[in-house]
This record gives C-alpha cells, structure tokens and sequence, in this order.
C-alpha cells in the first residue's frame, strides 16, 4: 500500500452533526441508533465541537446531571480538531497521537465537513500504520502549525474556522499577520 495515501481515501463519509443546543438525551439516543461512538456539535451550520461517548459518561451520566437538560455545550469537546481531506494517512495518525483524541472531523479546501477519519479507518487501510505511529521519528517531527482548528483565537477572542498554534496558543490568521508586522 503507498505511503502517500490521501485521508479523503479512507475517511468515514455521512457525519452524524446535531445543534449545539440539542440535548444529551437525544444526542446519546442518536449514537445508539446509529451505532457510532461521536457526533459533530454544530453552532448556525458551522462545526464548533465533538461529543463522545466518553464526554456523555464522565461528564454527564458519572456527575447525575440530567440528560434532558443537559445541552451538548456544555459537556462537547472544544475546540474542534480537524484535518484536511488532502492531507495523508501518516499526517492523520500523527495528529491522532500528538492531540490524544480517537477521530478527527475531515474538512475540505474551503473548511466544509466531508468525513471523519478514525483509527479503525486508518487501521483499516493502512494495516503497517501501528509501525509507523510507533516509529513516528522516522517521519519527522509532528509540525502542529499544518493543523487547522474551529474555535476561539485565544489573542483576540473572536471564533474561526482556521485557528493554527502559534507560540502554544490557538492564533486566527488576523493576528497571526499583526504578529508578523
């Protein structure tokens, strides 16, 4: 199999999304129709965050809140961590070790979602993936600054779709370029 397999390849197509003020209660009952362990939390169509199974049980059900009044904003995983559709298996396993998370959304040139890649998707196609996650030195270090966010810029407090880290902290574009000058 070539090593310069693209994500958009292997990646999972038909997202689960659900509004941010859509409640634990129904996004759990999705999950289990679905049978699927993650939906993408949308905020006026745009994707802002990811709730898991694990944010349900350890921040929700562990803690006896009530799941029907309980809104996916404020237990959903933040900022959105995402990758792009051109970018390559090796660049996904990668940030799926560096960020400690199990699946990553896919977007496309112009930040649309279009799929969520997986370790089970890598695995799938890549079966040598497992050496090369473990060998990760042989393929250079893992360059955070490739890696588009959705979230708030921590400098000016305004929300964007493409956050990069910059000096430890998620940076819009704008203040990257002011930084610059």
């Amino acid at each position: 199999m070539k090593l310069d397999l693209k994500i958009g390849e292997c990646m999972t197509v038909g997202v689960l999304t659900l509004p941010i003020d859509s409640s634990v209660m129904a996004a759990a009952q999705l999950l289990k129709r679905s049978r699927v362990g993650s939906v993408i939390v949308t905020d006026k169509g745009k994707a802002v965050g990811i709730l898991t199974e694990r944010d349900i049980v350890h921040k929700a059900v562990a803690e006896g809140k009530d799941l029907s009044k309980v809104t996916l904003k404020s237990i959903m995983s933040k900022p959105l961590k995402v990758i792009g559709a051109s970018q390559s298996i090796a660049d996904a396993a990668l940030a799926l070790k560096e960020n400690r998370v199990k699946r990553l959304p896919v977007v496309d040139k112009k930040g649309q979602l279009v799929g969520i890649v997986s370790e089970g998707d890598l695995m799938r196609v890549y079966p040598g993936m497992v050496d090369i996650m473990a060998e990760s030195s042989e393929l250079g270090p893992f360059e955070r600054e490739k890696h588009v966010y959705t979230g708030v810029c921590e400098q000016c407090g305004l929300h964007s779709d493409e956050l990069r880290m910059q000096n430890s902290r998620l940076t819009c574009d704008e203040c990257m370029e002011e930084d610059e000058v």
